[in-house]
C-alpha cells in the first residue's frame, strides 16, 4: 500500500538549517511564505527583498529569488523591482527596527503611492540582531539594553502602531495584524499573507501584514513564556485583526 504524504518540507525552502534562535517567529513565517509560494505556484514568479536585521540571510533559506536592501530601504528596492518587472510578485520582509525606525520614510511613501507590493512586517518589539535595543514598537515599561529601567513615554514616546499609522493613506488597500504563537494563529497568519499576495496578483495595490513575533533571546524568556507574553500582553498594545481591507 502506497503511503499517503501528510506533510513535507515546502519546495520553496532550501535544505539549509535556519539560523534563528529557538522559539523565534522568523522560522515559522519563513515556512508559511514558502508553503504559500508552493500552493500558488509562484516559485518562478516571486521575488523577495530581505532586510537588515535577523532575517538578513533570508535568501539562504528561500528557494526562490531574493534581493538584498540597505537598512530600511527594502520598500524602495521592492518598488523598483515591481516597476521594472510588473508581472512578478514582489514582497518585502522587514523587522520593526528596519521598517518602523530607519525605514519609516520609505514605508510611508511606498504605502502612500499605493505601490502594488506586499510587505511582511515582523514585530518583536526590539532590535533583535544587534543586541535587543529599544525599537519604535517597544512596549511601555519593557526593558531593553538601551532602556534598562523600561520604556517610559516621557523620554521615549509611545509604541508606534504602524498599521494604524498607514491606514488613512488612500494608496493602502489591505492591512492585517496576526501572530504565530500556536497552530490556530499560524493558520490565520498564513491566510493573511496569502491574501496579501493574492491582492497583488489582482493589481489591487499596497498591502502589509504585521506578524507579532517572539524574541526569546532578547526578552530573556523561554519560548513558551515568550509566546505567552504575546498572547497576554503584546496583543493589548497591538490588537489583532484587519485594520483595513478595501474588499
Amino acid at each position: 500500500m502506497k503511503e499517503k504524504i501528510i506533510y513535507k518540507k515546502p519546495d520553496s525552502l532550501t535544505d539549509i538549517n535556519f539560523s534563528y534562535c529557538p522559539g523565534c517567529g522568523h522560522s515559522t513565517v519563513h515556512k508559511i511564505i514558502a508553503e504559500i509560494v508552493d500552493e500558488l505556484n509562484l516559485r518562478e514568479k516571486i521575488i523577495g527583498v530581505a532586510p537588515v536585521g535577523c532575517a538578513v540571510f533570508a535568501y539562504n533559506f528561500w528557494n526562490f529569488d531574493v534581493s538584498e536592501a540597505a537598512h530600511g530601504r527594502t520598500p524602495a528596492v521592492a518598488t523598483a523591482i515591481k516597476r521594472v518587472l510588473p508581472d512578478r510578485l514582489v514582497f518585502s520582509y522587514q523587522g520593526d527596527g528596519d521598517l518602523a525606525s530607519i525605514g519609516m520614510a520609505e514605508i510611508i511613501h511606498t504605502a502612500n503611492r499605493g505601490e502594488n507590493i506586499t510587505v511582511i512586517f515582523i514585530n518583536n518589539t526590539n532590535y533583535g540582531m544587534t543586541g535587543g535595543q529599544l525599537a519604535p514598537t517597544t512596549l511601555l515599561s519593557q526593558k531593553t539594553t538601551t532602556s534598562p529601567y523600561g520604556r517610559d513615554a516621557k523620554n521615549y514616546g509611545y509604541p508606534v502602531k504602524m498599521l494604524e499609522l498607514l491606514s488613512p493613506l488612500e494608496g493602502v488597500k489591505y492591512l492585517e495584524r496576526v501572530k504565530v504563537t500556536d497552530a490556530a494563529s499560524v493558520i490565520k497568519a498564513k491566510n493573511a499573507i496569502k491574501k496579501g499576495f493574492t491582492y497583488q496578483m489582482q493589481n489591487i495595490g499596497f498591502s502589509m501584514i504585521e506578524v507579532l513575533s517572539s524574541c526569546p533571546a532578547n526578552w530573556r524568556k523561554e519560548p513558551v513564556e515568550a509566546n505567552k507574553l504575546i498572547d497576554e500582553e503584546i496583543v493589548k498594545v497591538f490588537p489583532l485583526g484587519k485594520i483595513k481591507d478595501i474588499k
